[in-house]
């Protein structure tokens, strides 16, 4: 025998020893398809309130029957579209059961004046708008009316709220800015 064929030889001993072991080793523990598991706890079986079969939910399972929706799944026609809602009837004005819309709410007031600054009196308990038409100057508090048919009703650091005494209806304006050349 020449040295090729010993080494050969020797390895093929080597791997036959090394198969036999693993077999070995392997045929002495459960394998996954025998059905046995390992469990590191107790076995805990699960709380089940009423284990017995419910025949009344499994009947009505078995009952339930397809209804279908009126197309064919293999018609690939699709149905007539449904008829089209019937016209629904608007009265118009000249129509037995017409009634006429009620007429917007009037515009809400305006005053003539430029709203263009705010102060406090000399306690500094009330605030006071700085008003004007121009030539004349307006110094009104909270309450005190204006032109004779306009109340002050709040004075804010950016608008007036008023109203309009003999409609009740109220309005703001916006603070403006005094233009020094004017």
């Amino acid at each position: 025998m020449n040295k090729k064929t010993k080494i050969q030889t020797g390895s093929l001993a080597l791997l036959i020893l090394i198969a036999g072991g693993l077999w070995y080793h392997n045929s002495g523990t459960a394998g996954a398809s025998d059905g046995e598991t390992v469990s590191r706890g107790s076995y805990h079986p699960m709380s089940v309130d009423n284990p017995r079969i419910h025949w009344d939910r499994l009947t009505e399972s078995q009952e339930t029957g397809y209804e279908t929706a009126g197309r064919d799944l293999f018609n690939f026609k699709l149905p007539p579209p449904p008829p089209p809602p019937a016209p629904v009837h608007i009265p118009g004005p000249g129509d037995e059961d017409y009634v006429a819309p009620p007429p917007p709410p009037p515009p809400p007031p305006v005053l003539p004046l430029k709203f263009f600054g705010i102060g406090t009196d000399a306690k500094g308990a009330s605030r006071r708008a700085f008003l004007t038409n121009g030539t004349e100057v307006f110094i009104v508090a909270e309450g005190e009316t204006v032109l004779g048919h306009f109340r002050i009703i709040k004075i804010n650091n950016v608008n007036l709220e008023f109203e309009e005494i003999g409609s009740g209806r109220r309005a703001s304006k916006q603070m403006e800015d005094q233009n020094p050349l004017t």
